[in-house]
């Protein structure tokens, strides 16, 4: 079942959770050198100029080697399509078939913003607007001019829910978690945020695109 330990912001995005145990186990092991070439790393990393907010490249130097995007091997009872966030190690897996998967970096939140279990990717957003929850106003009274009621923030380079966003239902209940991108390559393989799972804008547009709405998803 789906829970949340110590939860104080409910659900602001701007990254995290912690570890919580879960009942599959996996291992995997990498396909191909942790370390990516320059000319992978450009195409993987480069600018996106033709996007509605055009995206700057992301420096190798910030962007830590394991923590770059790349197809690994994957041991794991969850069916191909579906998405594990491994919170120990700061990992995001979509499940390929033939005991492959996708693994991303992610950032994560603060001790005390954590939770864990299965729910659904049921929303997906290109350029989301941003709306932080009633709980987060009541900490930083300065974000209530970006609240449901005026409207949230707009889309941009500067809202917090980056270039996409995957909305985390349990049933038809708005877990109010997110897994969104971020203009903070350094914040990728830390807890450092309040509520969601964070991805370089470059890696979320990579997620959105395979992610199937239903998708199933487990935080561990």
């Amino acid at each position: 079942m789906f829970t949340r330990r110590h939860f104080l912001s409910g659900g602001a995005c701007l990254g995290g959770i912690a570890l919580t145990g879960c009942t599959t186990s996996a291992q995997n092991v990498i396909l191909s050198s942790s370390k990516a070439t320059v000319s992978n790393f450009a195409l993987n990393y480069g600018a996106r100029p033709r996007e509605q907010f055009p995206l700057p490249a992301i420096s190798s130097k910030v962007l830590k080697p394991q923590f770059r995007r790349q197809r690994v091997s994957f041991k794991t009872s969850e069916r191909p399509g579906s998405i594990i966030v491994d919170t120990k190690s700061f990992y995001l897996y979509l499940v390929e078939p033939k005991g492959k998967a996708m693994r991303y970096g992610v950032g994560l939140g603060r001790q005390g913003f954590e939770w864990s279990g299965r729910a659904r990717v049921l929303w997906k957003q290109v350029w989301p607007k941003w709306t932080p929850p009633d709980e987060m106003i009541a900490r930083q009274p300065e974000l209530e001019k970006w609240s449901v009621r005026n409207g949230g923030m707009p889309p941009g380079l500067n809202n917090p829910l980056g270039a996409r966003a995957l909305y985390i239902f349990q049933g038809n209940v708005d877990t109010l978690y997110r897994l969104h991108g971020t203009t903070q390559p350094e914040s990728i393989g830390k807890a450092v945020s309040s509520g969601c799972v964070r991805l370089v804008n470059q890696d979320v547009i990579d997620l959105y695109k395979r992610v199937r709405t239903k998708a199933r998803i487990l935080v561990r």
